[in-house]
């Protein structure tokens, strides 16, 4: 028998950590969105669970261990590339915050964060996501009230996320005579 063609089993803490990971991801709204609505077309849940394993393989294969920019640049990424969505919201740092913690958590054998991620995706599985639109100018809103006087002392933390949109693709523009304009992406050259 050929043993070296056996794959030994991952340690129980990279399954829990991968389950951690699976979770998140579950409960993630903006992913969620995505996968509901389709913007990664046909396959958005095989791209979720691979998105998954690209951030596990990420843990285990990459020295150093990624820190949570390193995440947070792989879920900007992917959201841009397999769901053409630009993500505005700041909803990828809190996640890939999470998914560090969880990593830590895992590699010392504790699997309450896992848990409590598994539990909350259970709670949403087979509900609706919903896109919250946040007006553009709510920023300088914020500055006017604290302006204003308010001695309350207390700050406002608490965040909406903007709504999530596909890039929109742009129509060709065609001139009078029926060409089709080229545009450069790049700067331009002289």
């Amino acid at each position: 028998m050929d043993t070296s063609s056996l794959a030994a089993a991952p340690p129980p803490s990279s399954v829990l950590f991968a389950r951690g990971v699976i979770a998140r991801l579950a409960t993630w709204d903006t992913l969620r969105l995505a996968v509901q609505e389709g913007w990664g077309g046909p396959g958005a849940l095989q791209k979720r669970t691979w998105l998954a394993s690209v951030i596990v393989d990420a843990f285990e294969e990459t020295v150093p261990t990624p820190d949570d920019q390193y995440v947070e640049e792989i879920l900007v990424q992917v959201l841009a590339d397999e769901f053409d969505t630009d993500l505005e919201d700041g909803s990828a740092e809190p996640v890939a915050l999470d998914i560090v913690r969880i990593w830590d958590e895992t590699r010392i054998g504790r699997d309450d964060l896992v848990l409590r991620f598994e539990a909350k995706a259970e709670s949403v599985r087979g509900k609706r996501a919903v896109a919250q639109e946040v007006a553009s100018n709510d920023a300088e809103e914020w500055e006017d009230e604290d302006e204003e006087g308010d001695d309350s002392g207390m700050e406002e933390d608490e965040e909406v996320p903007q709504l999530m949109e596909p890039r929109q693709r742009e129509e060709p523009e065609v001139d009078e005579d029926g060409f089709t304009m080229v545009k450069g992406k790049g700067k331009s050259h002289r």
